[in-house]
């Protein structure tokens, strides 16, 4: 069985149960995906498909890629991914998957690229409190000091600095499916998923045992 589709997070919403609580909700268009390339065991030491999710103006398409994907029927993408599969053997080259492969109430994990929010301080960064406001104070801002005394005498490596922010692989696990929508294409999870509107992620099922 294929564990996991290519989606476009599409933004948040709220759903109202049968008992009238309100459920935070995220809408991810999920598929259909093609299968572009059968990894196995013995010719590439573990099993996998890749899919192709979206579409792309051909006009940005080069040659090479143009070329691996004719071999499945697919005439364009928008992009690339690799999930795990228990049995590879049991799909070809251009078969389409659908979300029919979740069910309501399944858990599943969320892997996305968070938010990108360029260079940041150590305030926004990290969270740091900030100097006083007051008494003369110039240091509202800064980091302060980072480097050590006689010895070692050097900044230790993985100090807390400025730097860039956000846009690096986050996994939300163990998300709850409220409602699929085959017609659409739609899946609604319970709860926030890493991301801005628009951003690809990767809805795979939970590796923790699903209650």
């Amino acid at each position: 069985m294929c564990r996991g589709l290519i989606g476009k997070k599409m933004g948040m919403t709220a759903l109202y149960s049968q008992e009238g609580r309100q459920i935070p909700v995220t809408a991810v268009q999920l598929g259909p995906c093609i299968v572009t390339q059968i990894k196995t065991e013995a010719t590439d030491g573990y099993n996998a498909l890749q899919l192709a999710f979206g579409e792309r103006k051909l006009s940005r398409i080069n040659k090479p890629l143009k070329g691996h994907l004719k071999k499945s029927n697919v005439k364009s993408c928008g992009i690339l991914k690799e999930v795990s599969v228990d049995n590879p053997t049991e799909y070809t080259l251009g078969q389409s998957i659908s979300l029919d492969i979740f069910i309501v109430g399944e858990k599943v994990d969320i892997i996305g690229s968070t938010k990108g929010r360029g260079f940041s301080g150590v305030i926004k960064r990290h969270g740091f409190s900030g100097g006083r406001d007051t008494h003369g104070s110039k240091c509202h801002r800064v980091p302060g000091s980072i480097g050590c005394s006689a010895w070692p005498s050097k900044v230790i490596k993985g100090k807390k600095l400025p730097g860039r922010y956000g846009n690096e692989r986050q996994t939300v696990r163990s998300l709850e499916i409220v409602d699929i929508r085959h017609e659409e294409n739609i899946i609604l999870l319970k709860g926030a998923i890493p991301g801005s509107r628009s951003g690809i992620v990767i809805v795979r099922k939970a590796k923790a045992k699903n209650k």
